[in-house]
């Protein structure tokens, strides 16, 4: 019985041409081959299973090919082709850096180096999954990969180029391998199934590429398995059924339900895939990978993104014709929802139907959102709207209507009673000028807050017509009293000083902090001008004591002065710098003698118990 080889190894390339989704790398190495333009080290980095150790072996054969291809490639015939390919090579040296990774290994790798070749022009070395060398494999590796001897050539493959040093990232030649396409896999895989006479369908290896996401060594893997689960045949329904994949059938009968509104029609295929063992957080992504797929095909440009089997892209593309876009945009972004949610809940199966509920009536809410055709948007205004402002309240102390209305009827009295009428209008304006000069607390003091007018001595009264102060007096009636509106005073060093010395008294009396109190009391004052003073203290701490208080003291020497104008700060006075004394470090024995002299009993216990201290 012949000894079965799996595809991956039996059709593993032999030369730069048959490597497959990698011509960008394997033109520049030939290109090198060919004008003697070789580097002395290469590094070879990108996903799993894309060619790096392939394309590392099939450079180590060329560059010591005798007879080279005038495309760069070997001849396969020669002595060293041959060797190579029986593995009886002298000149190529492959290491697993995943299970020698230590400085010993690199170091038995280095001594090798010092030998030159017996035959061929180069001693290739190849390290695979370099990133898992140890720190110190890296540094014993730099010096010999910086100058190797000229007949030594590196090369290094890694998945995962973050973890290498830059200090060896710096000293290579870095090729970035990259996913090998779907149409490149499909291509690949018809040429093995037909060099080894097996039945397969196109649709069938592009669901086997698609399933392996770039990976060549995955695809072939795949392939294997499916032969031998097929009995040599490979179909798209037991490629489905092999690998686990919902097939895109049930999608298009889910959404024509959803969009029929037909909910028991799509409990009962959600029902069906559940019992076909697919989870329902499967469901959900594959579905949303679906509409997408529906989504751009509304575009016949845009259809070649769609990465689906061979012969779907029309049925697509109809679909997308009879489905409407706002319909698919929501569905997207509730089923995004749904899979982030997934995880956090209880019931996975409810929480899937739940959102195929959603679908179902989405189309009807979006029926319901629209008018006549269009989307309705909310707040619509036809034409401008004026900018409306609010009125501002005045603070200052007006003349009541009652009053304003009383000035006006004297207007039209007769002209007996004009020089009356002005003497009295005189009074009140002058009082209403004092009014405004005061503060608004001041204000607040007279109660209530209407014109003080009953004190006023009261005009005669001639003929049958009353005077507007005989008015006023109606109007107000004997609730009014006049006071007096203090004058504002400057600031005086006298009365500063009495105002303070209240002001702690207040605290004192208060119960306020100790620290307070004190530095009130130590504190100097300094009058600058008229409105202004300062605060002098000596430390920081104190002048936020002083701070913390501001605003209440503000307040008493306002009153106290009848002047809202008054303002001060808080100066700390700028002292000697205190020079901290130094700190002298302690050993052992001085620590153990200065915490004794402190607790004696510490010494006492020590001599008792015939304790050794070391020092």
């Amino acid at each position: 019985m012949e000894k079965f080889i799996v595809s991956a190894r039996k059709y593993r390339p032999q030369n730069f041409n048959t490597v497959v989704g990698q011509s960008h790398i394997t033109t520049t190495l030939k290109n090198a081959i060919q004008h003697n333009q070789l580097a002395h080290a290469f590094l070879f980095c990108g996903p799993r299973g894309v060619g790096k150790t392939t394309c590392a072996r099939i450079l180590a054969k060329t560059i010591n090919c005798e007879n080279l291809q005038p495309d760069g490639e070997a001849c396969n015939t020669c002595q060293s082709c041959k060797s190579f390919n029986d593995g009886a090579s002298l000149n190529f040296h492959e290491l697993d850096a995943a299970s020698n990774n230590s400085v010993d290994d690199i170091r038995s790798l280095v001594e090798q180096v010092r030998f030159a070749p017996q035959a061929g022009k180069y001693k290739v070395y190849i390290v695979d999954e370099v990133h898992m060398l140890s720190a110190s494999a890296f540094n014993a590796f730099l010096k010999t990969l910086e100058e190797p001897p000229s007949y030594a050539i590196f090369i290094l493959a890694t998945t995962e180029k973050h973890k290498i040093l830059p200090t060896i990232l710096s000293r290579c030649q870095i090729f970035d391998f990259k996913r090998i396409t779907t149409n490149d896999t499909v291509e690949h895989l018809q040429e093995i199934v037909d060099k080894e006479a097996i039945k397969a369908d196109k649709q069938s290896l592009h669901v086997i590429a698609q399933k392996s996401e770039g990976c060549m060594r995955d695809a072939l893997s795949i392939l294997d398995k499916i032969v031998s689960f097929s009995n040599g045949e490979v179909t798209y329904r037991n490629t489905l059924e092999h690998l686990n994949i919902l097939d895109e059938d049930y999608y298009f009968q889910l959404l024509d339900h959803l969009q029929q509104q037909d909910l028991a029609g799509a409990m009962l295929l959600y029902d069906e895939i559940n019992r076909k063992g697919f989870e329902g957080d499967l469901v959900l992504n594959g579905f949303a990978e679906f509409l997408r797929n529906i989504l751009v095909s509304k575009d016949a440009k845009a259809i070649s993104l769609l990465d689906v089997a061979e012969g779907m892209h029309e049925k697509f593309a109809s679909v997308a014709k009879a489905t409407n876009s706002s319909y698919i945009i929501t569905a997207l972004n509730i089923l995004n929802e749904a899979e982030i949610n997934f995880k956090m809940a209880r019931n996975k199966r409810l929480h899937v139907e739940l959102t195929l509920i959603k679908l179902n009536f989405l189309q009807q809410a979006i029926d319901l959102s629209l008018n006549e055709g269009s989307v309705v948007k909310k707040k619509r205004l036809d034409g401008p709207a004026a900018i409306k402002f609010k009125p501002i309240p005045s603070f200052q102390v007006k003349q009541p209507a009652a009053a304003k209305l009383l000035i006006e009827e004297k207007k039209t009295e007769d002209r007996r009673q004009k020089t009356e009428f002005s003497e009295h209008q005189s009074a009140i304006i002058n009082l209403q000028t004092k009014v405004d000069k005061a503060d608004v607390e001041q204000i607040n003091d007279i109660t209530p807050t209407k014109p003080v007018i009953s004190n006023l001595q009261p005009a005669t009264n001639n003929g049958s017509k009353k005077s507007l102060l005989d008015i006023l007096r109606e109007k107000a009636g004997n609730n009014y009293s006049v006071v007096e509106v203090k004058d504002a005073e400057v600031l005086t060093e006298e009365k500063l000083m009495q105002c303070w010395n209240e002001y702690i008294t207040k605290l004192e009396k208060a119960g306020g902090k100790p620290g307070t109190v004190s530095t009130f009391k130590i504190a100097r004052i300094n009058i600058l001008d008229e409105l202004k003073f300062t605060i002098v203290v000596n430390a920081i701490t104190q002048q936020k004591f002083i701070e913390q208080e501001k605003m209440n003291l503000a307040e008493h020497i306002q009153q106290t002065f009848n002047n809202r104008a008054i303002n001060f700060s808080v100066v700390v006075e700028e002292g000697e710098a205190v020079i901290a004394p130094q700190q002298v470090m302690l050993n052992s024995k001085q620590r153990f003698e200065r915490i004794a002299e402190q607790y004696p009993l510490l010494r006492e216990l020590k001599d008792k118990l015939k304790l050794e201290i070391d020092y």
